[in-house]
């Protein structure tokens, strides 16, 4: 845990006095988006919960607080020559949204997998985009070397302090609307929100639990804390905060005032990203469902707590946000997949059909394959893909099929 001496922030490269400023500078520009708490979510994890809602912002992400701060202090030559940026998607969209409103041109470093409703986002604003390297790291090389070809000012999503400032100013927004916070859930990718809304809380309230999220697969800054090396790599629902390695200013911070970072799985951000969107009707990408996916995971670690959430941003593709949806309905029971075995016998389909049917269970697709199994030549199995009220539900049909003499298997979603 910091010291009291680390509450008071000594040598830390920003200070809330910063913060204060970028927070005066951005008003008006910038959200002060709702914090409200979640009954629902609440009821389902025993915990008090509440939602910054910063996929609200015009870009969709609070990375808009950090790109226009930093914007705002360029010379008039800098602005005029332009400015240069990497980033996944969510900076590039603040960047090139706050560049144009400022007359300043903006050209944005993207890695090639970056999904595309973030790279059409970011060429709406104007932006001209070049899509370079796997990774965030191959992005900020390339844009490094464009910076210093084309005489460009970079813009760095994250190890920057008037950036870090910029984000810090979430932290004075969850004080301003909720004092009684016991912890405040903040996803990891560089460092650049976490650090910023740390200085913030800390200065204000340092009994206030800071605690970082970081995915599975990226687990850069916990590893580090650690004294381990990270194993990073992999595709991550999360991919806005799949960063190997963080900001060295802002890690600077996150050592001496975060007090605690957890890992996030697949599955949770799965299922925090469905659940954000059909209990609170909002849409979350995978970063910004981090905090309540470290929730789930550990529910009684934060129990009966008031826990402050940062909903970091809702840029995610339609089609993955469909596919985690559909998913997270597999798991739930809702929606499954059948493999029955069966003889080249007539009527057995019909019977089987007919037993779902009597269990009010709807069949979404039937197919038949005889060949690719290690059944006799006889045999076949039949695939049933059958919508169900929910798991019991399910259950109960599987054993009413199974009573009826077929052998019968439930494949799960990570089944081929």
């Amino acid at each position: 845990m910091p010291t009291a001496e680390q509450h008071g922030q000594p040598n830390l490269p920003v200070c809330l006095e910063d913060i204060e400023r970028a927070a005066a500078r951005i008003a008006g520009a910038v959200k002060d988006t709702p914090f409200d708490i979640s009954e629902t979510l609440s009821q389902i994890t025993g915990s008090r919960l509440r939602l910054k809602l910063e996929n609200q912002q015009f870009t969709a992400s609070y990375k808009e607080r950090g790109a226009l701060n930093r914007l705002s202090h360029l010379t008039a030559d800098q602005r005029q020559r332009g400015v240069i940026a990497m980033s996944a998607g969510n900076h590039a969209q603040a960047v090139a949204h706050h560049a144009r409103k400022l007359d300043i041109p903006a050209t944005i470093v993207m890695p090639e997998g970056t999904p595309m409703v973030k790279v059409a986002g970011t060429r709406s604003h104007g932006a001209e985009i070049v899509l370079a390297g796997a990774t965030l790291e191959d992005a900020a090389h390339h844009a490094n070397e464009l910076a210093a070809r084309n005489d460009l000012t970079f813009i760095h999503p994250y190890d920057d302090p008037l950036v870090i400032a910029g984000q810090g100013t979430v932290g004075l927004e969850l004080l301003a609307g909720n004092p009684d916070l016991d912890a405040i859930m903040v996803p990891i990718g560089g460092g650049g929100l976490i650090s910023g809304v740390a200085v913030a809380v800390k200065a204000l309230r340092p009994e206030i639990e800071i605690i970082g999220v970081q995915a599975e697969l990226y687990p850069a800054v916990s590893a580090r804390l650690n004294g381990q090396t990270a194993n990073c790599g992999g595709d991550t629902l999360a991919e806005g905060i799949a960063v190997r390695s963080p900001g060295e200013l802002g890690f600077a911070i996150i050592e001496a005032l975060v007090d605690d970072v957890v890992l996030a799985s697949e599955v949770q951000l799965e299922r925090a990203v469905s659940l954000l969107l059909t209990i609170e009707k909002t849409v979350a990408e995978g970063a910004g469902a981090a905090g309540l996916a470290a929730v789930l995971s550990d529910p009684g670690r934060f129990r009966d707590r008031n826990i402050g959430l940062i909903v970091t941003g809702g840029n995610i593709d339609t089609r993955l946000l469909a596919e985690v949806l559909v998913r997270e309905l597999a798991r739930e029971g809702r929606l499954a997949r059948l493999r029955v075995e069966v003889q080249d016998r007539p009527g057995q389909l019909a019977e089987i059909t007919r037993i779902i049917g009597e269990q009010r269970a709807n069949i979404v697709e039937v197919s038949h394959q005889r060949v690719f199994t290690r059944l006799p030549a006889k045999g076949a199995y039949a695939m049933f893909e059958v919508e169900t009220r929910d798991r019991q539900h399910l259950m109960t049909l599987i054993d009413q099929i199974a009573a009826a003499g077929y052998a019968v298997h439930l494949l799960e979603i990570d089944e081929p």
